[in-house]
């Protein structure tokens, strides 16, 4: 083959690594960037959190200070505060140079109650998307530093708990240790992770116990055996059960003797599956009790905690803080960043001049110059697309901050994207793990987007508004006869929506609420 050299015309997109950082960031949790910062303020001598004062600064306050000492003390403190204010001056001229250069850029339960729907399945309810109506806590904290989760008091665990009660127990060496063990296999719920045997089998390990020995290893589940009863007297009552039968029974043996409560323990031990599906007919019939006395005992059980380890859980897991705030402006509403999660950086101008004069093509200094003057830019592009993009789904959704959910109006994010004239890819980011504090809670951005359904005036409904209709109409719903899915749909018919029942299921499963036949009154 003859060799020849040919000419090719392409085009191709390179992404620069400002563009790449860019679009990094844009992608970012609240935490997720937290993390980031710190981790370039610890690499990035330039880099720095507004309001703190540099090693540099703190040197040449010290050798400008006066060094006679027989001047008294209030003549010395003017100059200190006249050098503090020039380099505030240097400070907020850096910033706003800075500045400059920026680019535009009803929940049923299967006990009937919303708290105990996590009894069937384990799992406690959350909103629909898995996002969690909490209080905003914007207004929470004045801390100049970007420090957003620092309002969270983290209170005690339920370790923390119970090993102070151990400390109180007059119990030998032996079996104090051995219901610390079990207290570190509770899980977060308060149920014991794992059975008896396999935490003795841990155990005899730990202790080089050999295999053989079954005796001692007898030994050593007898007394996990006692422990685990010394662990169940302590409170939170029912910590330390097995499953959510056990956990039931512990706490209504805590309850006063009668009918009701022989009958609600019987009930958890045997037939908690037929509570659950309301099975009124088979629970009479199995246990022998009229339906007043059934209703009793199902009181009772519903007043119990089906997770002990609730009231410890950790408050940093449910805080959610919002980047942007939603606020009255006038007869409309406004979109404003959170100032608790917008960080204040700036470039150290000391830093930055001292090496001004130095410059050169391969300097290394040069180039941590440049990287974190791209980071301060990219931070600010990042919380100026966030600020668009959430005050044009403000713009789109005024209904909603007005009336709620049930006005929510159809919306994608091809719409807002062209609005702004921004990629649709880009709006997917923005809308992704960032939050929004409304009169009605703090929702995820992407919530306020969903699909649209037709109605019989011709116009669109949005399924967010079909899911409100919905949780509402089973808010108010007869207990003793549940609204079942074809009913759902029918009085969606009424209000001008055409929605399959198929389509009703499907959004009712999705807010979490259970069927008709489960959500019936015993």
């Amino acid at each position: 083959m003859k060799p020849s050299l040919q000419v090719r015309l392409s085009q191709h997109l390179a992404l620069t690594p400002q563009l790449q950082q860019s679009i990094r960031l844009l992608q970012l949790s609240t935490l997720e960037l937290h993390q980031e910062i710190e981790q370039m303020l610890e690499q990035n001598p330039f880099l720095e959190i507004e309001g703190e004062r540099s090693p540099m600064e703190l040197g040449l306050e010290r050798v400008s200070a006066p060094a006679a000492s027989d001047e008294p003390a209030s003549d010395a403190r003017p100059e200190r505060s006249a050098d503090a204010g020039s380099g505030s001056e240097r400070e907020s001229a850096t910033d706003d140079a800075a500045a400059g250069d920026e680019p535009a850029g009803v929940d049923s339960a299967e006990f009937g109650l919303a708290e105990r729907e996590d009894w069937a399945n384990g799992t406690e309810g959350d909103d629909f998307d898995g996002i969690r109506e909490l209080p905003s806590n914007a207004a929470a904290g004045g801390d100049d530093e970007f420090e957003p989760l620092d309002s969270a008091q983290a209170g005690p665990t339920l370790q923390d708990h119970l090993r102070r009660q151990l400390l109180g127990m007059r119990l030998s060496e032996e079996d104090a240790a051995a219901v610390l063990a079990l207290i570190e296999s509770l899980d977060d719920d308060g149920y014991l992770a794992d059975p008896l045997e396999e935490i003795a089998a841990r155990l005899a390990d730990s202790l080089d116990i050999a295999a053989d020995e079954a005796t001692v290893r007898e030994e050593l589940l007898d007394r996990l055996r006692c422990a685990l009863k010394w662990l169940q007297s302590m409170e939170p009552t029912g910590v330390g059960a097995a499953n959510l039968s056990d956990c039931l029974v512990l706490q209504l043996r805590t309850r006063p003797r009668s009918a009701a409560q022989a009958l609600a323990i019987i009930i958890c031990k045997q037939h908690l599956d037929l509570l659950a599906r309301r099975d009124v007919r088979k629970l009479m019939a199995v246990t022998g009790a009229d339906e007043a006395l059934l209703r009793e005992a199902q009181a009772l059980i519903v007043t119990c905690e089906p997770k002990p380890g609730r009231p410890f859980a950790r408050a940093e897991a449910n805080i959610i803080v919002p980047d942007v705030i939603v606020q009255k402006a006038g007869r409309g509403w406004k979109a404003v960043l959170n100032p608790d999660v917008a960080p204040k950086l700036r470039i150290n101008d000391l830093y930055a001049q001292a090496i001004r004069g130095q410059r050169q093509g391969g300097s290394g200094l040069s180039t941590r110059l440049q990287e974190a003057r791209w980071f301060v830019k990219n931070i600010l592009q990042r919380f100026d697309t966030i600020l668009r993009v959430s005050q044009a789904i403000v713009e789109r959704q005024k209904a909603f901050f007005t009336h709620g959910a049930i006005a929510m109006k159809p919306l994608v994010l091809r719409e807002i994207a062209d609005e702004l004239g921004l990629h649709e890819s880009t709006i997917s980011r923005v809308t992704t793990a960032k939050y929004m504090a409304t009169p009605f809670g703090t929702y995820e951005l992407k919530y306020f987007f969903g699909s649209s359904l037709a109605t019989e005036a011709g116009g669109n409904a949005s399924s967010t508004a079909v899911r409100a209709l919905i949780k509402q109409f089973v808010g108010a719903e007869d207990p003793a006869r549940p609204l079942s899915d074809s009913q759902l749909a029918e009085m969606l018919a009424e209000q001008g929506i055409q929605v399959a029942r198929r389509t009703v299921a499907k959004y009712r499963e999705a807010l979490k609420i259970a069927p008709a036949n489960q959500r019936k009154s015993i």
